[in-house]
């Protein structure tokens, strides 16, 4: 019964879709581009195929992510889909989620690595980042003399400033070693000291055009500048370890030069902004001056000056008059006080006198009573001896000594026994 029945076109299609998306998960292909059409809906139809085979694919709003990687025919790439069937033309195509360039994966992730290297160490703080100069006197070209990039810059550098001093350090700005030579050229303006900024610079191109500008050695070498950089590679939608590193990012060439330099109106304008403010804060300052002269010559001081020395004049001879009385009043109760004082010393002065006279007739009585002759007077004797006139403190005596005694009324001649 199965085997008689008969399939409409559309069955088929819709078995085979169902037997095919749900065979096979999402897988990535590697391809060259062999048509490609960007639709204005925003989607992209292109043919994928390699030496033997070719495979539809479509890219629903992948417009702007082909665009970004400038996708054309013949590239090389890597694509990230799933198999589905168009039923309406019964084809299977390759429904894509994602698209870069062949060899972009590998980049991406050195890429990411680096940036998350740096950003650890803190080189990309806005703290690190120098002040671009508003009107720099030389500027530093790190570019290739031969690029679309180092014309654009100098054309407007010409018709905004002619008179600003351009200097250049030809290097080649993509290839194998360009990362060298982009760093020789910041280390070199760095030694002469010469600049005031240094812009490197080059047009778009992919990710292996810019891939000199991704690498650590640059990197390293924009971070240690002493003179400030602008980094100006590729276009609005290129980015990389060069523009996080540097003190500046500008999307083009074109729009580094426009904001070294600015524009002559501008600067014009802005200076006669500042004449016009700086004579306004003159204008005003000038009348509150004289509005304050105004008030101050008006006054009582200006118009009789003389009246204030002839005030100071009555103010010290009040300060004079009030010190003399003060003065001989001082000097009245200290004549008071001297004379108290005087008072009391001749008063106790007397008494005084009177005790030490009595203390001194005291003494004197007791002195007399205690003198030698006051003593012989009460019947002592002195003993000396009659050859020496010593004497005699000892009553052990040679016998027949011959001695002497004073009393009070003459002295008398003794022998020893």
């Amino acid at each position: 019964m199965t085997q008689n029945k008969v399939w409409k076109i559309g069955e088929i299609n819709s078995a085979i879709k169902e037997l095919v998306e749900n065979s096979l998960m999402p897988i990535w292909v590697q391809a060259e581009v062999g048509t490609l059409n960007i639709h204005q809906s925003g989607h992209v139809y292109m043919t994928l195929k390699d030496q033997r085979s070719q495979l539809r694919a479509v890219f629903f709003n992948g417009a702007g992510p082909a665009r970004q990687i400038r996708l054309k025919v013949g590239d090389q790439v890597e694509v990230f889909g799933k198999l589905t069937v168009y039923e309406v033309r019964g084809e299977y195509q390759l429904s894509v989620r994602q698209i870069r360039p062949l060899g972009l994966g590998d980049l991406q992730r050195r890429f990411e690595e680096l940036k998350r290297k740096l950003e650890t160490e803190g080189l990309f703080e806005p703290a690190h980042k120098k002040a671009i100069p508003l009107l720099p006197e030389t500027i530093a070209l790190v570019t290739s003399p031969g690029g679309a990039a180092i014309r654009d810059f100098l054309q407007i550098i010409e018709r905004r400033f002619p008179n600003i001093h351009v200097q250049i350090y030809p290097t080649p700005v993509q290839g194998h070693g360009a990362e060298r030579n982009l760093a020789a050229g910041i280390e070199f303006f760095n030694r002469a000291k010469q600049a005031d900024v240094i812009v490197i610079t080059r047009g778009g191109g992919s990710m292996e055009d810019l891939w000199p500008f991704n690498e650590e050695i640059l990197a390293r070498a924009v971070a240690a500048s002493e003179i400030p950089v602008i980094s100006a590679v590729g276009h609005e939608i290129d980015f990389s370890i060069c523009d996080f590193v540097a003190d500046m990012r500008v999307p083009t060439p074109s729009a580094a030069a426009e904001l070294v330099v600015g524009r002559r109106e501008e600067f014009e304008k802005h200076l006669q902004r500042s004449e016009k403010d700086l004579k306004s804060s003159l204008q005003f300052v000038l009348q509150e001056v004289k509005n304050r002269l105004k008030l101050a010559s008006g006054s009582h001081v200006f118009r009789e000056p003389i009246h204030i020395v002839r005030q100071k004049q009555q103010y010290l001879d009040d300060l004079m008059k009030n010190l003399s009385i003060s003065l001989e009043r001082t000097l009245h109760d200290n004549d008071l006080r001297l004379q108290l004082v005087a008072g009391k010393l001749k008063s106790n002065s007397h008494s005084y006198f009177r005790l030490m006279h009595s203390q001194l007739n005291g003494l004197i009585g007791k002195l007399d009573a205690l003198g030698p002759q006051n003593v012989l007077n009460r019947g002592f004797a002195i003993l000396r001896d009659s050859e020496t006139n010593e004497t005699i403190m000892d009553h052990n005596q040679q016998s027949g000594k011959e001695l002497q005694a004073t009393v009070s009324n003459g002295t008398i001649d003794l022998v020893v026994k």
